[in-house]
């Protein structure tokens, strides 16, 4: 039992390099209210940025029992005594009881929680920061967001249409609106006894069916009702939807994270299994029964699928169009890399580690298509894996997708895939954009732990995401050549709005590439000597001649990049 301090934190002394002042929290507080910097702090001004007093007001909203739960079982274990060192190395002559007592005592006892109150819960009088090793933190842990902030106005430059002479002529109708047929709905559960798991499935469907089958996969901690409008769309057009639901790794999870499980088995290893399993059971049960349904069976054509999935669902997708896993590649990826640099699908994709497998392929061969909504990919498939997918794929991403970021989980494998594929960048929006309306009082919406664009706000998302992925499954039907047009760059352009740039490509340009490997490089480790923030500067010079961005870009880039150096 942690005891309670005599005193929080009142004063702190700041330390970078030879320079040290000490001040009061309250100075720091007037800085957070008033973006004045107190007498103290002026000799620290080039490295105090408006971007600390906005990180020193945020307030975090989140389910304070679960990040309680979190925060147990994550200082028990290696990747929590790593985070803890490097913490002590920010905050010189601190002590673990001290920093685990803050954390307990902020989630227990602040009416809200922000970087301030956590150190006014910190057990004693004085607290020194190192802002040299504070910033590495910082990098760090913004590491994917400055990645975005680089390529976000390159991928809106690089992938514009360039050409007008050939406009896209005026449609007669807009896919994203609903078609003409009433829809009906229902619910089954199939229950898989030889995996002891029960798979809640909602139909969607009409009178008439035409195509391919559709199957939704949800993400982790969600559930089959979190794509419902995409279920409702496609069936007024005439195809069968079958959106289920994986038990576990579903919104119900939330509930049963336990006390005894590491944060990287929050989500079960053998869930990446169990996911393209249970896909292929529904197959299965539906082809199985089908001749017992006799005014719904025809509606289920098991022989053709396509597979639509988000975040997790995404790796469920790409696994099943043939995404071989590459355990050695990951289990490589979770040793080296740090724990405060991870994202959430980071931490996702390092559950599947503990897998005693070296390869794993669900290659299903009903499966046509493949649809990734930001998808969670990272270092599932390794730098091959994603190259065994047999199928064409369409992928979402974009750009301030804070859970699954654009570089590593959507980009890069991108990039790998050698099928007939697509990329659609939403520039604007985040990861829960394309979650159904109803979802926006979710508790990943109410959190400000990760930001998101939903509900009425990301109407333009859903309306692209409908249009599109109707306009692709009709790709096999003998309505085909109606809707080719609505899958050009120019079409996805044309549905820009002010708050979101929308492009697609079928490649990656070479500009963007080169920006790629310039961000994928191993990161350097900064040393405070003039010489090494020298060599940096040096190293940014020439990268910026090599890779020329766009003059539009040179601005933000060199903005980005002085705040890194500082």
């Amino acid at each position: 039992m942690l005891a309670a301090p005599a005193l929080g934190t009142e004063l702190l002394r700041l330390q970078a390099g030879p320079m040290e002042r000490t001040l009061t929290l309250k100075d720091l507080e007037q800085f957070a209210a008033t973006g004045k910097l107190p007498p103290t702090l002026q000799e620290f001004a080039p490295l105090i940025t408006g971007e600390l007093q906005a990180l020193l007001n945020q307030t975090f909203e989140i389910d304070r029992q679960i990040a309680d739960r979190f925060l147990q079982d994550l200082l028990k274990t290696r990747d929590g005594q790593t985070l803890m060192a490097q913490l002590q190395q920010a905050i010189p002559h601190s002590s673990s009881h001290d920093l685990q007592f803050a954390m307990y005592e902020t989630l227990n006892a602040a009416e809200k929680i922000t970087p301030l109150t956590i150190l006014a819960h910190y057990p004693q009088q004085e607290l020194t920061i190192d802002l040299i090793m504070a910033g590495r933190l910082a990098l760090q842990l913004r590491r994917a967001d400055l990645h975005s902030q680089i390529l976000s106005p390159v991928l809106a430059e690089q992938l514009r249409v360039k050409s007008s002479r050939s406009p896209l002529p005026r449609p007669s109708f807009d896919p994203s609106q609903l078609g003409p047929l009433p829809v009906r709905h229902r619910n089954l559960v199939f229950e898989d006894r030889s995996r002891r798991r029960r798979i809640s499935v909602d139909f969607y469907h009409s009178h008439q069916a035409q195509g391919p089958l559709i199957v939704l996969s949800h993400g982790f901690a969600a559930d089959r009702r979190f794509m419902a409008y995409l279920g409702e769309h496609l069936a007024s057009y005439g195809f069968t939807v079958v959106a289920l639901e994986h038990p576990g790794s579903n919104i119900d999870l939330l509930a049963k994270i336990s006390l005894n499980r590491e944060p990287g088995e929050v989500l079960a290893a053998q869930e990446f299994i169990d996911r393209p399993l249970d896909i292929q059971f529904l197959l299965n049960e539906i082809e199985r029964r089908k001749t017992q349904w006799p005014n719904t069976g025809k509606l289920f054509n098991t022989d053709q699928v396509v597979v639509v999935g988000h975040s997790l669902g995404g790796y469920t997708a790409l696994a099943l169009a043939g995404g071989e896993l590459d355990l050695p590649a990951l289990r490589s990826f979770c040793q080296k890399s740090s724990p405060i640099g991870r994202s959430p699908a980071d931490w996702l994709q390092c559950s599947a580690a503990k897998l005693p497998y070296t390869t794993l392929n669900f290659r299903d061969r009903r499966i046509i298509q493949a649809v990734a909504l930001n998808p969670v990919v990272g270092h599932l498939f390794g730098a091959k894996g994603i190259s065994k997918v047999m199928v064409p794929v369409m992928m979402f991403s974009h750009n301030h997708d804070a859970v699954a970021p654009i570089l590593e989980h959507q980009l890069q494998p991108f990039r790998e895939l050698t099928v007939n594929k697509s990329l659609i960048a939403i520039l604007g929006a985040t990861h829960m954009s394309i979650t159904d309306e109803s979802n926006s009082n979710s508790t990943m919406a109410q959190s400000t732990l990760v930001r998101e664009v939903m509900g009425l706000d990301a109407a333009p998302v859903r309306a692209l995401v409908k249009g599109l992925i109707l306009s692709l499954v009709q790709q096999h039907t003998e309505k085909a050549d109606i809707y080719r047009p609505f899958l050009s760059a120019a079409y996805v352009e044309s549905r820009s709005t002010p708050e979101f740039t929308m492009r697609l490509t079928r490649e990656l340009p070479p500009e963007v590439n080169r920006w790629m490997e310039a961000l994928l490089l191993p990161s350097l480790v900064p040393d405070a000597t003039r010489s090494v923030w020298f060599n940096l500067n040096q190293r940014w010079v020439a990268l910026q001649h090599r890779l020329r961005p766009p003059r539009s870009c040179r601005g933000q880039l060199d903005r980005i990049f002085n705040q890194l150096l500082s």
